[in-house]
């Protein structure tokens, strides 16, 4: 494919590449994502409640069910795919600014990606926030309180309503994260964005930063999303196999 041969040639040429990954590249790990023809909300749009902060705070029954589905998560037992390792072996070449990721399994830091180069802009799976004191706790010990018949587990400061430290639909991102992620989008001549629908604002508003900045764009996603149009480049097939190759061919680009 003609497409394919000039992004990798584009990854072999780049000097400051910063990837932008969504719940795609974690589905070959078997973490269903959200949108897709099988996501999680195309099956069930009404468990979007589940992830809205006024719904959850308002409604402990939500709450209690969202444990439950924590509890079931599969992160806990996923394990990084070749499309996690494609990144580790670009940033073996010295030239990965960052890996800004939506996700919240933590598969990137597991597959390798050095710590200080993944952005979590949604936050992690891994820790519990009080929404009231803001303390935080490691989700492995609030889990184990719900599996001993804690169903909706208050913070052990101040009691108040304990969620994974994750950003749920109406609240904010972390005004220092989005920073970093900013910075990165900014400064980087190729932003790669694979497995994300882009369309969580300001997430996918990156793209544009990029762009402004001189960057060329590579959108690699299985469904249409609102800046194929922007992009360089747009590539659909499955990442797990796309991403390997592309970064691989990258490397042969260089040897020619």
């Amino acid at each position: 494919m003609r497409d394919g041969q000039a992004v990798a040639r584009w990854i072999a040429d780049a000097k400051r590449i910063t990837a932008l990954t969504g719940a795609g590249i974690s589905t070959d790990s078997g973490i269903p994502d959200f949108r897709g023809p099988n996501g999680v909300w195309t099956r069930n749009p009404g468990a979007q409640r589940l992830f809205t902060l006024r719904d959850y705070v308002s409604d402990p029954d939500i709450r209690r069910e969202a444990w439950q589905i924590r509890r079931a998560h599969a992160a806990w037992t996923a394990r990084p795919n070749a499309a996690h390792y494609a990144l580790v072996d670009l940033e073996a070449t010295g030239r990965l600014r960052a890996v800004i990721t939506q996700n919240i399994d933590g598969l990137h830091q597991l597959a390798g990606t050095s710590e200080d180069l993944v952005i979590e802009v949604h936050g992690s799976l891994y820790e519990v926030e009080c929404l009231s004191c803001g303390s935080r706790f490691a989700m492995s010990d609030t889990l184990e309180r719900v599996a001993a018949g804690d169903e909706d587990p208050a913070c052990l400061r101040c009691g108040g309503i304990l969620k994974a430290g994750t950003i749920s639909f109406g609240q904010p991102l972390v005004p220092e994260v989005f920073a970093k992620a900013r910075a990165a989008a900014a400064d980087c001549d190729l932003f790669l964005a694979a497995g994300t629908s882009l369309s969580v604002q300001p997430v996918a508003g990156l793209i544009d930063v990029a762009k402004q900045q001189g960057a060329k764009v590579v959108i690699l996603n299985a469904e249409p999303t609102p800046y194929d149009q922007v992009a360089d480049a747009k590539l659909s097939e499955p990442i797990g196999s796309l991403l390997p190759r592309l970064v691989g061919g990258s490397r042969a680009a260089s040897a020619g």
